[in-house]
């Protein structure tokens, strides 16, 4: 099933995406009480073309915790070693941006805003403890993200709140794939592009840590609950390993995809 947040005659709704159709669901809710009530929809026979709508993020996680350095050739590019354990950091829920929604930051408090395309997966049950064997069956589904840094920020400090969390630094979505419709979450292609030119193109085969070990770890860590999103680290190809370095620009446009889920596009605009 293929979810989505919409919005039709000034109302955002729940959607079930068919196709070129969005069905409005049987609950009255939006996404994240659906995921805090852990229902699963069934379309009603309202309907609409997709063009006729427009897709929001999902919704607003509680909380985000993201994963640095998942990938082997990303590490290698910014000249860091390969972590023996998964490396983890909060990205705060300010952050959270739609499809078509501008990618903003202030000229004077960044100079190197790079991408980073992420599979983004949702949990839909309370976690805690759990073992790596069961940890899919805790996962509600899967979107995209991208994990917008600010390299000059991340480089002078020791703590990455600033860097990974200033408004807008997280586009989300739109479509939220459920579980049952990506059996496999380490066999899926990503990429990012930049201005019509491929940047990062790899696969989450190559993640160090798998999608199911990062769920057991960090449910021995921080209790998850039903809503809240892991990002889980993005490959090579980000502007920051280019030599030399290339940084994201205003009135530069990024899209973020990975196959079988959506792709998202975000204009960059540097304000004040």
């Amino acid at each position: 099933m293929k979810l989505v947040t919409f919005l039709h005659n000034q109302r955002n709704r729940v959607g079930i995406l068919d196709g070129d159709m969005v069905y409005r669901i049987s609950f009255d809710m939006n996404m994240f009480e659906l995921l805090q009530r852990g229902v699963m929809p069934a379309k009603t026979s309202e309907r609409y073309p997709l063009n006729e709508v427009t897709l929001h993020a999902p919704f607003t996680p509680n909380k985000m915790i993201a994963v640095g350095r998942n990938y082997a050739e990303h590490a290698a590019e910014l000249g860091n070693d390969v972590p023996s354990q998964p490396l983890l950091f909060a990205k705060l829920n300010n952050t959270v941006i739609g499809d078509g929604d501008p990618i903003t930051w202030r000229g004077d408090a960044t100079s190197q805003v790079d991408w980073e395309v992420e599979l983004a997966v949702i949990i839909g049950k309370q976690a805690r403890n759990v073992a790596e064997a069961d940890a899919l069956n805790y996962v509600f589904g899967y979107t995209v993200a991208n994990d917008v840094s600010a390299r000059d920020l991340q480089d002078t400090e020791g703590q990455w709140l600033r860097a990974k969390s200033m408004d807008t630094f997280c586009p989300l979505g739109s479509i939220v794939v459920t579980r049952d419709e990506i059996p496999d979450p380490q066999n899926l292609t990503l990429r990012t592009v930049v201005n019509g030119e491929l940047m990062q193109d790899s696969n989450t085969s190559n993640m160090i840590f798998s999608v199911a070990y990062l769920i057991s770890h960090i449910s021995h860590i921080v209790t998850l609950q039903a809503g809240d999103v892991i990002l889980t680290g993005t490959p090579s190809g980000v502007g920051k390993g280019m030599k030399p370095p290339r940084f994201l620009q205003d009135g530069d446009q990024v899209t973020v995809a990975i196959d079988g889920i959506c792709e998202l596009t975000n204009p960059c605009r540097v304000i004040g």
